[in-house]
């Protein structure tokens, strides 16, 4: 597949959604006056959701407008923070984990296999059809259940090559796909069966469980 430029990298404008205005003057209110610019961090994840996962210069600048600060502030600490995109990312963001616990459990395996199966060749690339993007990132908490990927909002765990291929056909073929361990593991459980709590210690009055008399 040829890599595509999907969406435009630049928008010409840009501007809140009436429902988005309110939650703005919502999380501006949480500051004391005169402290608005504190709210940037929110203000630029909720300006990067309606802009389909990316900040375009008109999206920075017009959250600056909107807490009364200097353009380049807010330019300094969208660029400072790898939480935001500053150009186009797929509808499905794809952020591989390449931190030790994940690299040393296949994320670079994972990483491969998305990469080759959305058809692009380098991370930050779009796909053709504008669905997905990867990149990589580090540690993002969930060393126990290496290696792991996020996906928009959502944690997919225990992945490898096959796991991760799947989730973006499920994806593309708009499914659902389970959040969390792709193994079937419940939360951070240890793999296979339980090797401690198999029995309670005895009581004091030597019987074992509740410790009644």
């Amino acid at each position: 597949m040829k890599t595509s430029s999907f969406p435009k990298h630049e928008t010409g404008s840009f501007e809140f959604t009436a429902e988005n205005k309110v939650e703005a003057d919502r999380l501006i209110a949480k500051y004391p006056e005169g402290r608005q610019a504190s709210a940037i961090i929110s203000m630029f994840y909720l300006a990067q959701k309606q802009n389909g996962g990316w900040l375009p210069k008109e999206a920075i600048e017009y959250v600056a407008e909107y807490l009364g600060i200097a353009a380049i502030r807010a330019h300094e600490v969208a660029t400072f923070y790898t939480m935001f995109n500053l150009k186009p990312v797929g509808k499905y963001f794809i952020q591989v984990c390449r931190t030790t616990p994940c690299w040393l459990r296949g994320s670079e395996d994972v990483l491969k296999a998305a990469l080759d199966k959305i058809g692009v060749k380098n991370v930050g690339d779009v796909s053709e059809d504008g669905l997905f993007s990867v990149v990589e990132v580090e540690c993002m908490g969930a060393c126990c259940n290496a290696p792991m990927v996020q996906i928009n909002d959502w944690y997919y765990e225990d992945l490898n090559a096959e796991s991760m291929m799947k989730i973006i056909d499920e994806l593309r073929a708009g499914k659902d796909v389970p959040v969390g361990s792709q193994t079937g593991r419940m939360s951070s459980a240890p793999t296979g069966e339980w090797t401690t709590l198999h029995d309670f210690p005895p009581t004091e009055q030597g019987k074992g469980g509740t410790g009644d008399a």
